[in-house]
C-alpha cells in the first residue's frame, strides 16, 4: 500500500504503470488464473477439432480443416476468462478496502482503471501469443499470412480488453466477486449461440440463424476466423474491430462513472 500512495502523487502514467505492476504480478503469483484460461480453451479446441470434423463434408462450409475454422473460439474462450479474472481481482480490491484506501490518495480514477485492467491485458497477450503459436504448430494455416496473424493478435487483444472493460464495471457497479462469477456464463451463452462453432448461413434452425446473426460475439468471432481462411476481408475486420471498439467505449464510460459513486460513497 505504501508504494501505491508514494506514487499516487506522480504522473498519471506513473499511477497507471504502478497499479498495472501490481495486477501483473498478482496474476503471476496466482498460477491458475493465468494457466486455467491458457489450457482449458486449448483442451477445448482438441475436443471440437477431432468430434466435428466431420461439418467440414457440408456442402458450403467455408474451409476443408475444422481445426482452421475453430480456431478462432480459444481467442474469444481466453478473453473472457481473463475478462473475468480482472473482475474478480477488481472487486476483492473493493471487498477488502484496497479501493477504500485508493479513494484517500491523490491517484486519477482513469488511472486507476488504467491500471486495474493490466492483469487481464497481460493475461490476454499470453494466451493470445499461444493460442496462435499452438494452432500453427499442430497443423493451423493463416490465410492472411504474417502480417493477417498480427493483426489477428492486435484484434484478440482489443476483444480482450472490451471483456475486461465489462468484468471491470460489473466489479465496481456491485461490488462483490460473487457477483462478477455469477455474470459470465452468460458470455457462454453468447459464444455458444453464435456463428463460434457452426457458418451463420449454414445453421438450419431458423430461431439459432437468427440469435447468431443479432449476437454481437459472431461477428468478433468471424473477424478472428477471417485471417486465418479467408484472408483480408475487410468487412468482417471492421465489424469486429467496430464492435470491440465499441464496447471498449461504453463500458469504459459505465465503468469510470460507476468508480465516481464507489468513491463518493467512501
Amino acid at each position: 500500500m505504501s508504494a501505491v500512495t508514494v506514487g499516487a502523487g506522480g504522473s498519471v502514467l506513473g499511477q497507471v504503470a504502478l497499479l498495472a505492476g501490481r495486477s501483473v504480478m498478482h496474476t503471476m503469483r496466482a498460477p491458475a488464473q493465468l494457466v486455467f484460461p491458457i489450457v482449458f480453451p486449448l483442451i477445448l479446441l482438441a475436443v471440437n477439432t477431432s468430434g466435428l470434423d466431420a461439418a467440414t463434408k457440408l456442402p458450403g462450409f467455408p474451409t476443408a480443416s475444422y481445426l482452421d475454422f475453430a480456431l478462432a473460439v480459444p481467442f474469444m474462450q481466453g478473453a473472457l476468462f481473463a475478462a473475468l479474472n480482472g473482475g474478480q481481482d477488481l472487486a476483492r480490491d473493493i471487498e477488502n478496502g484496497f479501493l477504500d484506501r485508493l479513494a484517500l490518495t491523490p491517484m486519477s480514477g482513469g488511472a486507476l482503471l488504467a491500471g486495474q485492467l493490466g492483469g487481464a491485458l497481460f493475461t490476454g497477450v499470453v494466451s493470445a501469443i499461444l493460442y496462435l503459436l499452438v494452432g500453427v504448430a499442430i497443423g493451423a494455416g493463416i490465410v492472411a499470412g504474417v502480417g493477417g496473424a498480427l493483426v489477428l493478435l492486435v484484434l484478440a487483444v482489443s476483444i480482450c480488453m472490451a471483456f475486461a472493460c465489462f468484468g471491470t464495471f460489473v466489479a465496481l457497479r456491485a461490488g462483490s466477486g460473487e457477483a462478477v462469477q455469477g455474470f459470465f456464463p452468460l458470455f457462454f451463452v453468447l459464444l455458444f449461440l453464435s456463428s463460434a462453432f457452426f457458418p451463420r448461413d449454414l445453421i438450419e434452425q431458423d430461431w439459432f440463424r437468427t440469435i447468431a446473426t443479432y449476437n454481437p460475439v459472431s461477428y468478433m468471432v468471424e473477424g478472428l476466423r477471417s485471417l486465418v481462411i479467408t484472408g483480408w476481408d475487410a468487412g468482417a475486420l471492421a465489424a469486429s474491430f467496430g464492435i470491440a471498439a465499441a464496447a471498449i467505449v461504453l463500458f469504459l464510460g459505465l465503468s469510470s462513472r460507476a468508480l465516481r459513486t464507489r468513491l463518493l460513497r467512501t
